[in-house]
């Protein structure tokens, strides 16, 4: 195709458009996604792969949208940001590729990391790092991994997301829990621990204080239950309510916004559960 030709085309009263240099989308109006992500491999060259949000899309991991889309490139290859791309160019191009029809992305553990080293704040990284591995996307290894091989540029509050998993946390709020407890020099409790009554499973709360008896909950339908889920959530409240177990349960908001208040309640209900003594339930630590 001729310039003259190309330039027709995507004069302002034409049928194309330009997305990037060098690329053009052969109608016009609003690209869509796909439109967007194959226009950035194309413009990244061969071998590129996507990683960043638009990866974790692809791979059902939830993420904030992004405007930018984040292609991977070979460091040696010369390659600037432009239009919607953000090129990150590395010297560990993935060995494998993820295909989502003609979409080619990083692994879902190179795209969580990839992400979480682009945020600010440590609550979004841990709705990405946390949240991949509570669904099954993402084992910790894979995660502890691409902490120790990648750039150590942003990865701080990844690290510190991986050791709260490590010890039990399984999502943002709980991470939010977890980080309450500390500021207010709480006891430490077990998180996600399997609570047993002579051998008969009795529920896994969010946090555990075995010396008090203490459950505290996380109720949060957004990070934890599918609707079907939330009749059994309760279900397993009643049963260790049954069982003599002060339940405390707090939703995300209040951890963020009422954070005195919160450990407040904590505190009187460890004093509560001492006074009344051991009531002969075993926990088991997450894995």
């Amino acid at each position: 195709m001729s310039e003259t030709t190309l330039r027709y085309r995507i004069r302002p009263e034409g049928t194309w458009q330009r997305l990037l240099p060098g690329v053009y989308l052969a109608h016009t109006g609003p690209p869509t996604s796909e439109q967007r992500e194959l226009a950035a491999l194309l413009f990244a060259g061969r071998g590129s792969v996507l990683t960043g949000p638009s990866a974790l899309a692809h791979h059902g991991i939830r993420a904030a949208a992004a405007n930018l889309v984040d292609v991977l490139v070979p460091a040696a290859r010369q390659r600037q940001d432009a239009g919607f791309v953000r090129v990150r160019r590395t010297t560990r191009m993935p060995d494998v590729e993820y295909l989502f029809g003609q979409v080619r992305c990083a692994s879902p553990a190179r795209a969580v990391a990839d992400t979480a080293r682009l945020l600010t704040g440590l609550a979004d990284v841990r709705a990405v790092a946390a949240g991949a591995v509570q669904c099954g996307k993402v084992q910790l290894w894979q995660l502890a991994d691409e902490v120790r091989c990648g750039p150590a540029q942003g990865a701080a509050q990844l690290r510190q997301v991986l050791g709260e998993v490590a010890d039990g946390v399984r999502s943002a709020a709980e991470g939010d829990l977890r980080t309450l407890i500390r500021r207010a020099r709480l006891p430490a409790p077990m998180y996600n621990a399997r609570l047993f009554v002579s051998g008969i499973f009795v529920g896994s709360p969010d946090a555990w204080w075995p010396d008090a008896c203490v459950a505290a909950e996380v109720e949060s339908r957004e990070w934890h239950f599918a609707p079907r889920d939330w009749e059994q959530t309760l279900a397993r409240d009643a049963r260790m309510s049954a069982h003599g177990i002060i339940v405390l349960h707090f939703p995300p908001r209040r951890l963020r916004a009422e954070q005195q208040a919160v450990a407040g309640e904590i505190r009187s209900a460890l004093e509560s559960g001492k006074r009344r003594g051991h009531l002969g339930i075993d926990a088991v630590a997450a894995r």
